[in-house]
């Protein structure tokens, strides 16, 4: 019994990752890559917020390992991430919430994560210093997440 339910579990299996394989888009592979990398971001910078903000208690060593990956993820190199046609207007692509005017607008996008690379290496350089440091350093990854998620992300819907 065990083995039939094992078998049929490897069979959907096999058989989801071939339907999904078929119909992935020509920019599949770098948008989830960058969602991924996206979650990594929110995942860390949410710890500390949490902290900052009382709703988690102040832990040095936490707030100093969420804020360096924080930054490990914001020094990720991400040419590959962004392939021309890989937003939203291209109905092919798996969804996304990117907008074309990300490039349009190059360099202004770069700008924006240039600016989150520095939030993101200020706040490493302080969160484990005690909550006052944190506090005063976690705002900027809020604002450079915000800016360009005003600028380049379209709205849920």
């Amino acid at each position: 019994m065990k083995s039939n339910l094992a078998l049929g579990t490897v069979a959907a299996i096999l058989i989801m990752a071939t339907t999904t394989a078929l119909a992935e888009g020509p920019h599949d592979k770098a948008i989830k890559a960058r969602q991924a990398m996206f979650q990594l971001y929110s995942y860390h910078s949410g710890i500390l917020t949490a902290m900052a903000k009382g709703k988690m208690e102040y832990d040095a060593e936490l707030a100093q390992e969420a804020a360096d990956n924080l930054l490990a993820a914001a020094s990720l190199g991400q040419s590959t991430l962004w392939p021309q046609g890989s937003d939203n207007a291209n109905s092919e692509n798996a969804r996304t919430r990117a907008l074309p005017a990300i490039w349009e607008t190059y360099p202004a996008v770069a700008e924006k994560g240039e600016a989150l690379g520095k939030a993101a290496a200020a706040v490493a350089a302080s969160a484990g210093s005690g909550l006052d440091a944190l506090k005063a350093s976690i705002g900027d990854v809020g604002a450079a997440c915000k800016a360009c998620h005003d600028d380049f992300r379209a709205k849920r819907k």
